[in-house]
């Protein structure tokens, strides 16, 4: 996953204030920082309390593709998730790497693997209930699995790791098709609190898959299909109070939440409130302000609210700058012509000036140069640069030489989309648009909303495929943190599908697919980090991703939310999980 009054600026003075206490400040000039200190929660807590009580705001420039754990796919729905939903195994809440620890959450426990890794079996934690009382049983893991994975013509949106993974699964129709208790025979539940997964290959990786919101339970009686997003049944220790779509999302104590089930939420809040379609500009002010704590999308604050924060000490002394294994890319579509042509791809690569689209997203502090599909930070990164240009401001010759080869001398015309409501995203778009320009290639920037981006829109092959879009803006984050993580999705051919498609670049390239299917069953972890290395390195030789940054966010902290954590398992984002409100003054 997946635009300033100067008002706020005096607000956010006084607001710095109420953190003097982390203050470095002690010549008392005004631009001594009077906050915990630039990147303080990539480190560490900031603003650690364990006060119960009041509102935690957040707020979005859209409305979320979804809410229900078992269809999305944006890093900050997993992560605001969790406050609902409780998958098998978890991210610890924790600053950086640290928040890369992968805990237990409905599980007990860790998988326990047997039959060389194709056989994974859980034990749930007894005791745990929905928000209408009921217990929770390994039954409804099953169902929740199925539904996500195996209904893909109603629920499309989330990855379909365990449609790919499990055992004989075209034999199961899935749960809407298939009206039968049974369900699909290569998830076992031979009591109510044991899960058992058996695979068709070794998976050496299960557990961070175990960590995905689709296996957070689901009752069965109780699912609606693609509507299950209006009235998600909790078995976190937040339920849903409001849902009003497009509008505002309310979530209040879930009084069947019970700690002793739950060694990581806290509770702190009364109330979780996020106000939808509000400008961004609006949300960086209201951020600063103290009226909203979190921007959800944890997107970073926009250019203008940029320039703002990083020219005067007390504001920089509230930000965070966080990778967190994220990359800003152009996915070219090796299915619509002419770039079912590798030519045609390569004139792209060699024409983008990355350093214009580094700038148009806010310079190097949104982002260092990529040349590679890995992030630095995800294992199997390996530096490289296949189409190297001077200064990394692309070459014109070596573009027209490829669209010579490809026989399109004369340039062509083709279609780039972008989220209409990440400023950044059709920033750095338009700064593509003018590269290609200059080597004959004419792109229109086409636009449309986060929320339906990919159910709709550039997720949609037959969408792109009758509008001519070749191209196509993306920034993706690991799934878990390693390059299997980060590539199955983007890369594999059989993580293409008819809506909610990730693999942008239809790539379907039989060397990449072994290559990952070979590496995720290999216990030598050395040997699945080369895999993941040369699998970097075939899908840069295919031309179907053009690498851009290697993103980093910047956000601003707000002094009245409190336990806040940059955490790198969400892309850099505050981890959303136990963040708690600071009574305004």
């Amino acid at each position: 996953m997946r635009r300033s009054a100067m008002a706020a600026v005096a607000v956010v003075s006084s607001a710095g204030l109420l953190l003097s206490a982390c203050s470095k400040a002690e010549d008392g000039t005004e631009d001594t920082p009077k906050g915990a200190g630039a990147n303080a929660a990539t480190t560490g807590v900031v603003n650690e309390s364990t006060h119960k009580g009041g509102t935690v705001t957040y707020a979005s420039t859209d409305a979320p593709e979804s809410l229900d754990p078992g269809n999305m796919y944006y890093a900050y729905g997993f992560n605001f998730s969790r406050l609902y939903a409780r998958p098998l195994m978890t991210f610890k809440p924790g600053p950086g790497e640290k928040g890369n620890e992968l805990v237990p959450d409905l599980a007990e426990s860790a998988g326990t693997p047997s039959d060389g890794g194709k056989t994974w079996t859980y034990k749930i934690r007894k005791g745990v209930k929905y928000e209408d009382g009921t217990e929770v049983t390994s039954k409804d893991v099953k169902y929740a699995v199925e539904r996500s994975n195996f209904a893909r013509d109603v629920l499309s949106l989330g990855p379909n790791y365990f449609q790919q993974m499990l055992n004989d699964p075209k034999k199961y129709k899935g749960p809407y098709a298939d009206k039968s208790d049974k369900g699909i025979s290569s998830i076992e539940t031979p009591d109510d609190y044991t899960i058992v997964f058996k695979l068709n290959k070794a998976f050496s990786e299960f557990d961070y898959l175990a960590s995905m919101p689709q296996t957070a339970p689901v009752p069965k009686a109780k699912d609606t299909g693609v509507d299950y997003t209006k009235k998600v049944v909790s078995t976190g220790s937040y339920k849903f109070q409001k849902y009003d779509e497009g509008k505002q999302i309310v979530l209040v104590r879930n009084t069947e939440w019970d700690a002793k089930t739950d060694p990581l939420r806290k509770q702190y809040p009364d109330k979780i409130v996020v106000n939808l379609k509000v400008n961004k500009a609006t949300i960086d002010n209201d951020v600063m302000a103290g009226d909203t704590m979190i921007d959800i999308q944890g997107t970073g604050v926009d250019a203008q609210t940029q320039a703002k924060v990083l020219g005067k000490k007390d504001l920089k002394a509230n930000t965070d700058n966080a990778s967190g294994g994220r990359l800003v890319y152009t996915a070219i579509n090796t299915k619509v012509a002419p770039f079912d042509n590798i030519d045609c791809r390569k004139a792209v690569e060699y024409a983008i000036d990355k350093v214009a689209v580094q700038t148009a997203m806010g310079g190097p502090i949104r982002g260092d140069i990529a040349s590679t599909v890995l992030p630095p930070d995800v294992t199997g990164y390996e530096k490289a640069d296949m189409y190297a240009t001077p200064g990394n401001k692309g070459d014109v010759t070596k573009a027209k030489e490829s669209l010579k080869a490809c026989g399109k001398e004369g340039g062509f015309k083709t279609s780039i989309s972008a989220r209409t409501d990440r400023q950044g995203e059709v920033d750095a778009a338009t700064a593509v648009v003018e590269a290609l320009k200059k080597v004959g290639i004419q792109a229109d920037i086409k636009q449309y909303p986060s929320g339906k981006y990919f159910s709709d829109y550039a997720g949609v092959p037959a969408f792109n495929k009758k509008n001519d879009i070749g191209l196509i803006m993306m920034q993706w984050g690991s799934d878990w943190p390693t390059g299997y993580g980060f590539l199955q999705q983007i890369v594999h051919g059989k993580a293409i599908g008819q809506s909610g498609n990730t693999n942008l670049s239809e790539l379907d390239d039989p060397a990449v697919n072994k290559l990952l299917d070979d590496a995720i069953g290999n216990t030598d972890e050395a040997a699945r980090t080369a895999a993941y290395t040369e699998v970097d390195k075939k899908v840069m030789e295919q031309a179907a991703i053009v690498p851009l940054t290697y993103f980093k966010v910047l956000l601003y902290r707000s002094p009245y939310a409190t336990n806040l954590v940059s955490s790198s398992a969400f892309s850099g984002q505050y981890d959303y999980l136990n963040i708690g409100a600071k009574e305004k003054k």
